[in-house]
């Protein structure tokens, strides 16, 4: 017996956060009955997601990550908007379940994208609590003081709470009125990196994503093109994860 919002993630339907919302919403039930969050499953139980069945296996589909690289003005939605592309549209089918993203970019930034077929590995991925690092290169019109620096690494107060990059270093390369900056952190909040800039007066002119977690962006992958992370790669991503929250 598995616990249903974990076995649901599983299959890739969402991440268990977003299963125990369709559970508290009526959307999934068990043998003709309402779910409830906790529930314990097997295999052989009847479940349905909107009235849709879903078939579930004792053992779940093989784990595959997708590494792609976002361009700029492409969407992070499963469906295009107002003539943006989505970044689901060059990803490969899968036979069954389907892919998740781990970690959303904004419109205008571009870079290292993550996509599972786990729901749970997403969860692990994404969630505040598991403090997994993501990392950026930045670029920054105008001056940026030593003091604007010891701001950022300390901590400011925006409107999402308190936020601060893990470690932030000046790079040796300069575009003009430019400079460039590496940037870590480990929560990934909307536009988090933007805000923390903006909170010193600094506009950001370029953001890029050149890593998350132990996985890094490939030099030789071009924008909008993804490949498969190979199976030891994936496995070394899973044991790099703790297995419960902090």
């Amino acid at each position: 017996m598995t616990r249903l919002h974990k076995l649901l993630a599983n299959t890739g339907l969402g991440s268990r956060r977003t299963i125990e919302s369709w559970i508290k919403e009526g959307r999934i039930h068990v043998n003709g009955k309402p779910a409830h969050v906790g529930q314990q499953v097997s295999s052989s139980d009847k479940i349905q997601v909107n009235g849709k069945a879903v078939q579930l296996e004792d053992e779940p589909a093989k784990t595959q990550v997708l590494i792609y690289n976002k361009p700029e003005d492409e969407i992070c939605s499963r469906s295009s908007i107002d003539g943006k592309k989505s970044v689901f549209d060059n990803l490969p089918p899968l036979s069954e379940g389907r892919w998740v993203m781990v970690g959303r970019l904004d419109v205008n930034t571009s870079g290292l994208l993550l996509f599972t077929n786990a729901g749970d590995l997403a969860h692990r991925l994404m969630h505040p609590s598991f403090q997994v690092n993501r990392q950026y290169l930045v670029r920054v019109i105008g001056e940026v003081t030593d003091g604007m620096l010891y701001n950022m690494r300390k901590g400011v107060e925006l409107s999402t709470g308190l936020s601060r990059f893990k470690d932030i270093s000046q790079r040796a390369s300069s575009d003009g009125a430019n400079q460039w900056f590496t940037v870590t952190l480990s929560q990934g909040k909307y536009r988090e990196v933007r805000e923390l800039f903006a909170s010193q007066g600094c506009t950001v002119s370029r953001l890029i994503r050149i890593k998350y977690g132990n996985i890094s962006l490939p030099r030789d992958l071009k924008k909008g093109k993804w490949q498969h992370l190979s199976d030891d790669r994936v496995q070394n991503l899973v044991d790099s994860l703790p297995e419960t929250t902090t």
